[in-house]
């Protein structure tokens, strides 16, 4: 395990990579910028740290001996909001595919450029920011009502004007908050990418259209004729029923 010291008001990254040279880079580099840095080789020594200390976000390697990337970030956005950044290989994609479905935020693949990382760092950080933002908005807010259905935020529980629940993951919840917090407005895919925590990277900028998809089968089913996400071409999505917030 290799710290980088800590300076007054930085994150902290906490690496895990079995390669020490791949830890010795990130801890030197981010080290240089006024991070704090923390690498260590496997989920083990992840979790000693974690119970330890506040760490702002997560670099992991897919391919880890033992626990691996994959199993470590289902776990982990399982339990926390942690922003993640996974490393991959070249020829990895359908993981990163997968790994990007179970909660990453992004990925780089191996060999990548120490200034790259970084950038993506920063722009994931400003952008949990922002999110942290919306989460106190969202905090004040004990629940939506549109077109007999109710989102009860607090309880992040969807019921339908039959009062049937409908289950809804993270990433479709923090898609439908955005869409009844901007109801008729259009909202950009990279808007709706930021809120719903999703990788916006231009080779995945299509997932957001496949979760919308996703949240719109949910909540119009066959029986609805009401369609509440229109498409905006070339725009993004608008959320058509009026929507009330129930403070």
């Amino acid at each position: 395990m290799k710290i980088q010291a800590p300076t007054s008001e930085t994150a902290h990254v906490l690496a895990i990579d079995d390669d020490p040279m791949i830890r010795q880079l990130i801890c030197d580099y981010l080290g240089d910028y006024d991070y704090k840095v923390t690498a260590v080789a496997d989920s083990r020594e992840m979790l000693d740290v974690m119970a330890k200390e506040t760490v702002d976000l997560l670099i992991v390697d897919l391919k880890l001996p033992g626990e691996d990337g994959m199993q470590i970030t289902r776990k982990l956005r399982d339990e926390s909001d942690l922003p993640i950044i996974m490393l991959t290989g070249r020829k990895d994609e359908a993981d990163r595919v997968m790994g990007l479905e179970l909660g990453a935020d992004d990925y780089l693949t191996k060999p990548f450029s120490p200034r790259e990382l970084l950038a993506r760092i920063r722009a994931l950080l400003r952008r949990t920011r922002a999110q942290e933002t919306v989460a106190d908005s969202l905090s004040r807010i004990r629940a939506y009502r549109f077109s007999g259905w109710e989102l009860n935020v607090r309880l992040r529980r969807l019921v339908d004007p039959e009062g049937q629940d409908v289950a809804l993951t993270n990433t479709e919840f923090n898609l439908l908050t955005a869409f009844l917090a901007a109801p008729q407005r259009v909202l950009s895919r990279e808007k709706l990418l930021e809120l719903s925590r999703l990788h916006n990277d231009e080779v995945y900028d299509r997932a957001i259209d496949v979760q919308v998809g996703r949240l719109r089968k949910k909540i119009q089913g066959l029986r609805s004729k009401e369609r509440f996400i229109r498409t905006e071409r070339g725009s993004g999505y608008v959320f058509t029923s009026d929507a009330s917030a129930i403070r």
